[in-house]
């Protein structure tokens, strides 16, 4: 592993630009954000940290703000990208430059398919590959403020100079296990994801109480969250700093004709109603008032299905038995919510059926390795 490398502060475009011609020529970078999201809905980036095992580079994107070049390396396909526990990077992508990586993999999920669980952290990822413990003291700061310090700096350089170091024997052990392809699809698969625009109408089934409302409670539940969406993405607030989600369930349910009246409603916040109410008001009447609305289909709990307890064990079960024939852990194979996303369409409840791609184990790597067998077995009446 390399000692040292060139370590460099990129804050004008020259420099960026030179920077980013040099990474264009690498096989493989190592890649991280520093951002920072407590009272906004979109992550405001602080600072971008690339590492091709020769100059590390921390760029400033206060200080730059066209960040075209660095948007251009991502979408390189000739560039491996690793990034470790990559969801939220993916939003700053998305937010910050409308940038989808390609060629990118997460070594979060490649440890997870090297046995060590699904969520295992950049500090024990190092830990385990070297005798490295890092100072995480940093994780909490204000990327936003300047000047940086320099131990914010040396935290930040330190998550892809370690990255970059042990890469290549994160790799040759992903390889030696035989599962690098079904690691690169999980990346795949996660980026689509998160590249997938939001369907504004469902968002009310986010909502935990939403299955205890009838279709024209929930039509209106469905009205409110789209609003609350809306609002939140205008004013680039937190969801909850708009309403709280017990307050849109209870307005959805008792649908009060004045905002006085939403004072006396069990679950309504009194913040809301004083800085949201009449709005809110205006949103429940016209869904009262639409001509020919499409009323939401009722919500069929799951686990209340008859028999859903038992067949959930039975197919939590077989999952484990599949896994013990791999060196993963069963809930690499699957998730509770994968599973119940499996049971969801295998019973055809709450339009689940329509959506086959959104049934994880029914597609890619799972579908071929156990999930067709899981079907069978399901098929079978759970025997």
């Amino acid at each position: 592993m390399q000692a040292t490398i060139e370590r460099i502060y990129i804050e004008d475009s020259e420099q960026l630009h030179l920077i980013c011609q040099r990474y264009a020529q690498a096989k493989i970078l190592a890649i991280d954000t520093e951002f920072v999201r407590t009272r906004t809905l979109y992550p405001k980036l602080g600072l971008i940290q690339i590492n091709d095992g020769e100059t590390l580079a921390l760029i400033d994107p206060v200080a730059v703000s066209d960040l075209t070049v660095f948007w251009q390396l991502l979408e390189n396909p000739n560039i491996q990208k690793v990034l470790h526990a990559c969801s939220e990077d993916l939003e700053v992508f998305l937010t910050a430059g409308n940038c989808r990586p390609v060629n990118l993999i997460d070594s979060q999920i490649i440890m997870a398919f090297l046995g060590h669980g699904i969520s295992m952290g950049y500090a024990a990822m190092i830990a385990h590959y070297t005798d490295i413990e890092l100072d995480k003291s940093e994780s909490r700061t204000d990327w936003m403020k300047r000047p940086l310090t320099q131990k914010q700096l040396d935290y930040a350089a330190a998550d892809v100079e370690h990255l970059f170091n042990i890469l290549p024997l994160l790799f040759a052990d992903i390889e030696k296990a035989g599962w690098l392809d079904a690691a690169q699809e999980e990346s795949n698969v996660m980026v689509d994801r998160k590249f997938s625009p939001i369907d504004e109408s469902q968002l009310y089934l986010n909502l935990k109480m939403a299955w205890r409302l009838n279709p024209v409670q929930l039509y209106r539940l469905q009205q409110l969250t789209i609003w609350r969406f809306q609002q939140a993405k205008i004013k680039d607030r937190p969801i909850g700093f708009i309403a709280k989600d017990h307050t849109l369930f209870a307005l959805a349910q008792v649908n009060p004709t004045s905002v006085g009246a939403m004072s006396g409603i069990e679950g309504v916040e009194v913040l809301d109603i004083r800085h949201k109410g009449n709005v809110m008001l205006t949103v429940l009447k016209r869904a009262t008032e639409a001509k020919n609305a499409t009323l939401p289909e009722p919500i069929i709990r799951l686990d209340e299905y008859p028999g859903y307890k038992q067949n959930f064990k039975k197919v939590k079960n077989a999952i484990t038995e599949f896994s013990t024939q791999t060196n993963l852990l069963p809930e690499n194979f699957a998730s509770k919510k994968q599973i119940n996303q499996f049971m969801s369409w295998h019973f055809k409840l709450n339009g689940a059926e329509n959506n086959p791609q959104l049934v994880d184990i029914m597609r890619g790597w799972r579908k071929s390795l156990f999930g067709d067998k899981l079907l069978a077995f399901v098929e079978n009446d759970f025997k």
